[in-house]
């Protein structure tokens, strides 16, 4: 069975390279990645996950476009905007790539991240659909097993979703909450949420825009930055 260790937050999961915010990301290395320095305290790290990729394309939209470019066109414009805000952020792709959910988990881990959000997209309901882990709370340990790690993690998640949940709501985004299990954020030792953006929809039910519309990408975008700004100044350091 794999194994994390969480008191230095040294990972053993499938090697991936992390990479901060320069514009690269994260490829698949030929040799597991050397551990890292531990950062001084002060750092705040955000890693954005664009969801599917490559092989993977997710759904189809109906305006004909897939999830996968969807989610890394959102992944590259809330990074930018983070990036603005001087938080430090980890992009698990930047291009049309393949990754495992064990890699996604590696690259969050790795990262020694402050939150974790995960980016889907979705044509059933409207607004924004936050899921975080249906495993249950467990106390942190100085090891734990790879495939329930966001175990010792999960009420910390319910809080990050609590104040997504609040910025989009204040904002006049309909959200829907709910727990599930999820591959990849299962085996994150840090607070993690799955942002699954739905079409926006009138009073009528009629859509008004697509997962994959620019303007409503932006409008969503800024306001999951502010939240996670939010989220930073309320003290959610290592």
């Amino acid at each position: 069975m794999r194994w994390i260790e969480c008191g230095g937050r040294l990972v053993t999961g499938a090697a991936a390279a992390v990479v901060l915010s320069t514009g690269i990301n994260a490829q698949q290395p030929t040799a597991p990645a050397q551990p890292t320095v531990t950062a001084p305290q002060s750092r705040f790290v955000v890693v954005v996950d664009a969801a599917h990729g490559g092989d993977d394309t997710g759904g189809h939209l109906n305006d004909g476009q897939l999830e996968k470019s969807a989610t890394l066109a959102m992944s590259v414009r809330l990074r930018s905007l983070l990036s603005a805000r001087g938080i430090q952020v980890v992009t698990t792709r930047e291009s049309d790539q393949s990754l495992t959910p064990d890699q996604r988990a590696d690259i969050a881990n790795r990262a020694r991240a402050q939150a974790c959000i995960s980016l889907h997209a979705a044509e059933t309901g409207s607004g924004t659909h936050l899921f975080a882990s249906s495993l249950g709370s467990s106390s942190v340990a100085k090891f734990m097993p790879w495939k329930t790690a966001q175990s010792s993690f999960v009420t910390r998640s319910l809080a990050l979703a609590g104040v997504l949940n609040s910025a989009l709501t204040h904002g006049g985004t309909p959200v829907t909450l709910g727990r599930t299990a999820l591959p990849g954020i299962d085996s994150m030792a840090c607070p993690a949420v799955v942002v699954e953006l739905a079409p926006a929809r009138d009073a009528d039910k009629k859509t008004t825009s697509e997962p994959d519309d620019l303007n409503y990408q932006a409008q969503i975008a800024a306001t999951l930055a502010a939240a996670i700004l939010e989220w930073r100044v309320e003290g959610h350091q290592p």
